[in-house]
C-alpha cells in the first residue's frame, strides 16, 4: 500500500508539473504571437519623417521615408537568401539635410558586388533598425576585401561617416539591388515545439506511471494463489 501511495503521489506530481509547463509554454505563444502582431502593424504603418530624436527603444521598427543624397562608398555584409544563394546586404550612407544616417539598400548576388550602383538624390522608404548580429563566433571584418559579416552600427558608421542609425530600405533604390526589408520572420517563436515538448512527456510520464501502477499490483509468480 505504501508503494501504490508513493507511486501515485510521484506519478501525480510530475505530472502536474509537466502539464503546467506545456499550459504555460501555450499561454507564452498566444502572448508571443500577439507581440508578433503589433510588430508587424509597426512594420507596415505609413511612413513618417525621420525624427529628430532617435532612440531604439522608442523607434524600433518605425517606418520612415527620408529625401537626401545616397553618398559613394559601401559596405558588404555577406549574407545568404532562400533560394538564392549567398550575396551581400549594400550599407551606405544617406545625406539628409541635417544629418547622415545609414541605409541598408538590399541584397546583391556574390556577383554584382564590384557593380556600379545608383548614388545621388532620391528618396528612400523604410524602417529604423537595431540589428542584433554580434555573438563571440561572429569574425572580424576583412576591411581589405569589403566583407563584413555582421551589421554592427557602431563600426559601420565610423566607416562610413555617418551616425549609429540604420534604415532598412524597402523601396527599390536601384534596379540591381533587391530590398530585404525588416520583418518578424527572424524572431523566434518556438512555443509551440515547446508545449508540443512538455505535453508529449507529460504523456509518457502519465504511461510510466499506470505501467508501474499496474506492475506494483499485479501478482508475482511467488505470491500465495
Amino acid at each position: 500500500m505504501r508503494r501504490t501511495l508513493f507511486l501515485l503521489i510521484f506519478g501525480f506530481a510530475g505530472l502536474g508539473a509537466l502539464l503546467s509547463l506545456g499550459i504555460w509554454q501555450v499561454q507564452r505563444l498566444a502572448w508571443k504571437q500577439e507581440v508578433l502582431a503589433e510588430i508587424d502593424a509597426r512594420i507596415s504603418a505609413a511612413p513618417i519623417g525621420l525624427p529628430s530624436q532617435i532612440s531604439e527603444s522608442e523607434h524600433k521598427y518605425l517606418p520612415v521615408s527620408v529625401s537626401g543624397e545616397m553618398q559613394p562608398g559601401e559596405i558588404h555584409v555577406l549574407v545568404s537568401v532562400k533560394q538564392v544563394g549567398a550575396g551581400y546586404r549594400i550599407i551606405q550612407s544617406f545625406s539628409t539635410e541635417d544629418r547622415i544616417i545609414l541605409v541598408d539598400r538590399g541584397f546583391v548576388p556574390t556577383t554584382a558586388k564590384q557593380t556600379d550602383r545608383l548614388t545621388g538624390p532620391m528618396e528612400v522608404t523604410g524602417n529604423l533598425h537595431w540589428p542584433d548580429e554580434i555573438d563571440s563566433y561572429t569574425p572580424e571584418a576583412d576591411i581589405d576585401s569589403n566583407i563584413w559579416f555582421a551589421r554592427d552600427l557602431p563600426n559601420l558608421a565610423a566607416a562610413l561617416g555617418a551616425e549609429p542609425i540604420l534604415l532598412i530600405a524597402r523601396s527599390q533604390t536601384d534596379p540591381g539591388v533587391t530590398p530585404l526589408p525588416v520583418d518578424t520572420a527572424g524572431i523566434p517563436n518556438d512555443h509551440l515545439q515547446y508545449a508540443i515538448t512538455w505535453f508529449g512527456l507529460a504523456l509518457v510520464w502519465a504511461a510510466m506511471t499506470g505501467y508501474f501502477l499496474w506492475r506494483n499490483r499485479a501478482p508475482s509468480e511467488s505470491d500465495p494463489q
